[in-house]
């Protein structure tokens, strides 16, 4: 049992290890400039050990993906979760959202490889996974609390998710550092306009 053990941490040390030099490689110089030859040589493992863990580099790709996704979920859901009151936990998270992703690691993994690599839709259905599900929450215990007029929140939080990635898009091509709180800004604006008088 104990060799079993042994076996299994080893294991997830070498695809953590895969999963981290995937990770940096990627968003260093993007997904199509990195090659397998190079993660396996970086994560110094054999190529075995990588096929042992992923099919290929997309599914490499996709790990690390979900890993970027699951920390700017959890960002967003630590600082929505720091206020009590439904609309502060809003405008914090989604604050919280265009803050992660204007970090250029997550800006090419998450939104320019990610729906390259994977597809559309798969990438849609993993960014939901991530954080669609927190938006869909605030949105519903807004209209529940009655500062939303009462609507379907499929729509309003997909436009919301929409929109926010658009702008986090555009940050990652802006050289303004103004550009981050301008959109936060505006973001803001906009979410107010969306209040029952």
């Amino acid at each position: 049992m104990a060799e079993q053990g042994i076996r299994a941490r080893q294991r997830e040390h070498t695809r953590g290890r895969l999963v981290a030099e995937g990770r940096r490689l990627f968003a260093a110089r993007g997904y199509a400039a990195v090659g397998l030859a190079e993660i396996v040589r970086s994560a110094e493992v054999t190529k075995g050990a990588l096929y042992h863990h992923f099919t290929d580099k997309a599914d490499l790709f996709r790990a690390v993906l979900e890993e970027v996704q699951q920390e700017v979920g959890r960002r967003v859901a630590d600082a929505a979760d720091a206020h009590g009151d439904p609309w502060a936990r809003l405008t914090a998270g989604c604050r919280a959202f265009l803050a992660a992703t204007a970090a250029p690691e997550v800006q090419r993994v998450m939104l320019v490889d990610g729906p390259a690599v994977l597809g559309w839709s798969a990438w849609r259905a993993m960014d939901e996974a991530a954080s669609v599900r927190h938006l869909d929450d605030a949105l519903a215990d807004l209209v529940d609390s009655g500062v939303l007029s009462p609507q379907p929140v499929a729509p309003l939080s997909h436009l919301l998710s929409g929109a926010m990635n658009e702008a986090a898009l555009w940050l990652a091509s802006s050289t303004d550092p103004e550009d981050l709180a301008r959109t936060q800004a505006a973001l803001e604006r906009l979410l107010d306009g969306l209040r029952t008088g």
